[in-house]
């Protein structure tokens, strides 16, 4: 998490928007978008680009980080996310912007684009998430990821009492609502943890005690996945990937991707006509971060810069 705001946008519903500006502003604008929904921003996002030769504008998504009031399921779908890029580029007087997103920043992304396709002028994405139902259920519910991490998904499973595992998501979100403000903290750790063993080829250390990543990551993604993300229907990407099939996209995956697993990256592509680069990279997981993943999302960035010139 970033220590403080550049500045903060209110929405005009009662949030306001942590806003990070880098680089210059008569530099060509690329929006970036972290995952979730309720990650964050962290400093490190800013790695993909050269602040040479792009102007990148980053948020807090409501809810996260610093944006205020923090883990608030108030207005807070994804199509209220896309309202607040539009607001941001309003803000920013930009015409037409590079969009960057990866995990749930990748679905935010292309919803945008699908809502805004005359303000996009490319789609960089990494770790493709369609956020359909099975798309759910392949992460937080039994016989998809667990069969991977039968392990780690024991004790996600088991915090529910068996008569209410007909579905874990929901059965989370009940907890989450509730009044139980220790058992909520709790759930939302065993949440993460869960996420959090899938994401990266090797595993790393999970801190123990309950951090402000796992209170807004766990509450929101169960929200958004409980409420269909504010969609009217369960394939609402490609439903209306027409709308965004020439605009010209970068598709960026790892090949051990069990959180957002190759396939949709692959179904995604399929649809589109446009597509730049589609790259799978090889003993490769989920995190943006990872070296591969790292590397191949800066060489982009400047092939596009590079391009413009």
């Amino acid at each position: 998490m970033i220590d403080h705001a550049d500045f903060y946008l209110k929405t005009g519903d009662g949030q306001e928007l942590a806003i990070y500006d880098r680089g210059g502003r008569d530099l060509p604008a690329v929006i970036y978008l972290h995952g979730g929904p309720g990650a964050g921003m962290n400093e490190e996002d800013f790695h993909f680009f050269d602040l040479a030769k792009w102007h990148v504008i980053a948020f807090d998504q409501r809810g996260c980080g610093n944006s205020r009031p923090f883990g608030t399921l108030e207005h807070n779908l994804v199509p209220d996310g896309v309202a607040d890029i539009e607001l941001i580029r309003r803000h920013y007087g930009i015409d037409r912007w590079i969009v960057f997103g990866g995990s749930y920043g990748s679905t935010l992304a292309l919803s945008y684009a699908i809502a805004h396709p005359e303000r996009t002028e490319g789609l960089v994405l990494r770790g493709v998430w369609l956020a359909r139902k099975c798309d759910r259920d392949w992460t937080f519910e039994e016989g998809g990821a667990s069969l991977f991490h039968p392990d780690s998904f024991a004790p996600y499973r088991d915090f529910i009492p068996e008569a209410e595992r007909g579905s874990l998501i929901e059965a989370y979100y009940r907890i989450f609502l509730s009044g139980d403000e220790e058992k909520k903290r709790k759930a939302c750790k065993i949440w993460a943890s869960w996420e959090d063993a899938l994401i990266t080829l090797r595993p790393f250390p999970i801190p123990e005690e309950v951090t402000s990543y796992d209170l807004s990551s766990a509450l929101l993604e169960c929200h958004f996945m409980v409420n269909n993300m504010g969609w009217d229907d369960d394939n609402y990407i490609l439903q209306h990937v027409g709308r965004i099939r020439d605009i010209p996209t970068w598709i960026v995956q790892g090949r051990y991707d069990l959180d957002c697993p190759p396939i949709e990256a692959w179904t995604l592509r399929e649809q589109l006509r446009n597509v730049r680069r589609f790259q799978i990279n090889e003993a490769t997981g989920h995190l943006s971060h990872e070296p591969e993943n790292e590397r191949v999302l800066r060489e982009i960035m400047d092939e596009i810069a590079d391009e413009r010139q």
